[in-house]
């Protein structure tokens, strides 16, 4: 852990945070509800482990972590179908390996655009970020039903 890590912060205060953040705990990351839930489903997922590149973590760790990406982002496709699932491991901003997984829809006015274009917009624009907040569903219901599908769903 990295102290001055604003997510290795935030995973050890896992059990202070809000119910419907914390949508699982797999064993080599935890997954996020994402505050832009007009993208019904968008997570982010983090690994339990400091580091900044795919490549500093050890074969298994990363076999384990990219396997937890897959079963959360069937989860995501499952619960609210979208019409593509985009995946994107950044780090420009924190510099802790996280994926962000964005459902995108048909109805999306922006569906041939990158997510970031309307995030960027409503960092000026208190419309665009509400419009981007909010969901067609409570935050708690959406992350119930992520969770009601990986119980269901992960290996035992």
């Amino acid at each position: 852990m990295d102290d001055s890590c604003f997510f290795c912060q935030k995973l050890r205060r896992l059990a202070e945070l809000p119910a419907d953040e914390v949508v699982w705990e797999f064993p080599s990351s935890v997954a996020f509800l994402g505050p832009w839930q007009y993208f019904a489903g968008y997570c982010i997922l983090v690994s339990r482990r400091h580091a900044t590149e795919l490549f500093q973590l050890s074969v298994q760790e990363r076999r384990e972590y990219l396997e937890e990406m897959n079963l959360l982002a069937h989860a995501i496709a499952d619960c609210f179908t979208p019409r593509k699932m985009n995946y994107e491991l950044l780090g420009n901003q924190v510099g802790h390996l996280h994926w962000h997984l964005f459902p995108r829809r048909d109805d999306d006015p922006d569906k041939l655009k990158p997510v970031w274009l309307a995030l960027n917009r409503a960092e000026r624009d208190a419309a665009e970020k509400t419009r981007l907040q909010a969901a067609s569903l409570p935050r708690a219901e959406i992350a119930a039903r992520l969770r009601a599908f990986l119980q269901k769903h992960l290996p035992r």
